[in-house]
């Protein structure tokens, strides 16, 4: 197989299995091959957005369902990811020239008096991986850090990280401030982190509470799509 494999040579494969090849690649974690994918596709006249959703968006949904399944877990995960930057980094400049849709815009970082960043990264790639915007703000942030990143960045979302049971408490400090300022209903709220659960995501007010993130993912898309059809209607 691995022979085959060697022997494969992508700009020889025709579009309708040159895009299956790439979702395989990135699944895999082939960050050369997703370069060389996404530089053949733009030689063809694919545009930016098509090659994000169609190749690299499709490869990362399989990744976030079988890492929801259980079937890979987080190494793999990383290793699709860093893949997936790889083509972004091609892409990324070329979507702000061609001004495609985005899905939506995120912030994200580990609350006040925490320093874990490991989920919170993970949550950052999978979701840039959906064709989301993220912001991420890194660890040990305070209500205002939050507050002005969301304002800065034009966010439609704010994400909380705390791995600390001690941390988890300053969620609430920073949706009380959001309330204060009058900006709560501005944005969707997702916090995550080992020791949360659902009741907890309630009890703070935050919009859900996603336990990886794959379901940050789907729950975000979920919201997003909601808030388009409220704008519409």
């Amino acid at each position: 197989m691995a022979d085959q494999e060697d022997d494969l040579i992508l700009s020889d494969l025709p579009d309708d299995e040159l895009v299956p090849q790439m979702q395989d690649d990135l699944y895999d974690g082939m960050k050369e091959e997703i370069v060389e994918g996404v530089n053949i596709l733009l030689e063809r006249g694919w545009t930016p957005y098509d090659i994000l959703t169609k190749a690299l968006v499709g490869g990362m949904t399989v990744v976030g369902n079988d890492f929801r399944d259980g079937i890979l877990f987080v190494p793999e995960v990383l290793m699709a990811a860093n893949a997936m930057k790889a083509g972004m980094a091609i892409l990324k400049p070329l979507l702000v020239e061609t001004g495609a849709p985005r899905m939506g815009r995120m912030v994200i970082g580990t609350v006040k008096g925490d320093i874990h960043d490991i989920g919170q990264n993970l949550v950052t790639m999978m979701m840039e991986g959906a064709g989301f915007e993220v912001k991420n703000i890194g660890i040990n942030n305070p209500a205002e850090d939050y507050i002005a990143a969301l304002k800065d960045f034009d966010a439609d979302i704010l994400g909380m990280s705390a791995l600390l049971t001690t941390t988890m408490p300053y969620m609430k400090i920073v949706i009380d401030q959001l309330k204060e300022q009058g900006l709560r209903d501005d944005y969707i709220v997702l916090v995550g982190g080992a020791p949360l659960n659902e009741e907890f995501g309630r009890a703070i007010g935050a919009d859900a509470y996603c336990r990886d993130a794959a379901v940050a993912v789907e729950t975000a898309k979920d919201f997003i799509a909601r808030k388009h059809n409220q704008a519409a209607s």
